[in-house]
């Protein structure tokens, strides 16, 4: 079964937000260890959301809440939360409601910036996280390429794939408003990781063209690469003060990358207006910035409040897409989860045909003979599997399973399938179920 935990800026504190994104995407292969009957996981972890997939054994008798509760408790551990908080922070989905959420996800109809062109590559390096720490599963593997084919159908089909959107172009956006003339205006670039590409992109989009970039970590390379003035450790604060804009989305997180303090202290009391965006998740500014003179901050939070409204005809159109899709990914999981027992009918049948053929061989038949027997083995088989996957596809499977297990003698070993396909949701658009409180 699979199994989603899902944390998103929508509908949890930042602050909560801020504890679980440290644990990053790297955290998949610590999760499928946290419980017995968890065969795999995918941990998607962006500046806004905070997400975890999970394949979990099921059958007639299992559960997937306490995997889930497990889950919940190791990353307590690794956000350093209270068990109860993550508990009641997150959203459970499981079933056809994976595919549905991701997919949504992906196309970026779940992000504060409706239609974000970089959610679709998140999930793609999630996935490939997740390969290279040896957490993935076929099931795993499957949802996550089929969200990237339907993230790209919606590009393509939709108005959305048009704005070329971001959380950090909204972000420049709401910016305009407070910068007289970008084209003037002294920029700073706190950060060289791949937040930084798209934060340049927009800033040159509007215009900006003084930009400097401060590296954390000391590296140069994306500075010189993108022709950029680099800004050393010992000359940041001199350069933060004199910048009359600061963004910020370094991914370091052992200390702010501006404090009330310091900034404080090279400004010297400086009333001169400065505008601080923090894209970094955890927060890069100290909140107290917001106190110092001149100085106003947009953070997360505000962009969230200042989203625009999108026009609802082409996100339906989208969303239409992203149900279809769901539709077909449900199908098709479902004829994967009576494919033992065709296997299974399928041997039992070549045993029978085989036998009977190396008895008419003993008697003398002809080659005309054999070959009308393969002939109508075959056409049986064709029509009782169609049958089988048409069921599957309906959410009847498991009674197709139980026919097999009793018409063919020797096929006990389909049982696990019949009772997987037991435990599968019975429509294709249930909704996202959600976990008791």
């Amino acid at each position: 079964m699979l199994v989603c935990l899902s944390a998103h800026q929508r509908t949890t504190p930042l602050e909560a937000l801020e504890r679980l994104s440290v644990v990053g995407d790297t955290a998949a292969e610590v999760l499928t260890e946290a419980h017995e009957t968890i065969r795999g996981a995918v941990v998607l972890a962006t500046c806004n959301r905070f997400e975890a997939y999970f394949d979990v054994a099921d059958g007639p008798d299992l559960s997937p809440l306490p995997a889930m509760d497990a889950a919940m408790e190791r990353l307590a551990d690794l956000s350093d939360l209270p068990f109860r908080q993550v508990r009641d922070t997150v959203d459970f989905a499981h079933g056809n409601g994976v595919a549905q959420h991701l997919f949504s996800v992906a196309s970026g109809l779940d992000s504060v910036a409706v239609g974000e062109d970089e959610i679709a590559g998140q999930v793609r390096r999630a996935l490939e996280s997740a390969r290279r720490g040896g957490a993935t599963t076929a099931p795993l593997e499957h949802l996550f390429q089929r969200a990237t084919e339907t993230s790209r159908a919606v590009k393509n089909s939709t108005r959305l794939g048009e704005s070329g959107r971001s959380l950090v172009r909204l972000a420049v956006e709401l910016a305009d408003a407070r910068v007289d003339a970008w084209e003037s205006a002294r920029v700073l670039l706190v950060g060289t990781g791949r937040y930084a590409a798209a934060s340049l992109a927009a800033l040159r989009a509007a215009g900006a063209a003084d930009i400097r970039v401060h590296s954390r970590s000391g590296r140069d390379r994306f500075a010189k690469r993108e022709h950029l003035v680099p800004v050393a450790a010992t000359d940041f604060a001199a350069e933060a003060a004199r910048a009359d804009v600061i963004v910020t989305c370094t991914t370091t997180t052992d200390t702010y990358a501006l404090t009330t303090e310091d900034h404080g202290a090279a400004r010297a009391g400086s009333t001169v207006p400065q505008l601080v965006i923090d894209l970094g998740m955890p927060r890069n500014v100290d909140p107290g910035l917001r106190s110092l003179p001149g100085i106003e901050v947009l953070d997360l939070d505000t962009i969230r409040v200042h989203a625009p409204i999108d026009e609802f005809a082409t996100i339906g159109e989208a969303r239409l897409i992203v149900h279809t899709a769901a539709q077909r990914h449900a199908m098709a999981r479902r004829v994967h989860e009576v494919s033992p027992a065709v296997v299974d009918m399928r041997t039992h049948v070549h045993g029978v045909l085989e036998r009977e053929i190396e008895r008419a061989r003993s008697r003398g038949a002809s080659p005309e003979t054999e070959a009308a027997l393969r002939h109508f083995s075959g056409a049986l088989l064709h029509g009782l599997i169609a049958q089988g996957h048409t069921l599957a596809a309906s959410g009847s499977g498991a009674a197709w399973v139980d026919a097999v297990r009793t018409v063919f003698p020797g096929t006990d070993a389909v049982a696990d399938a019949g009772a997987r396909d037991a435990g599968a949701p019975a429509t294709d658009d249930a909704p996202p179920a959600r976990e008791p409180r």
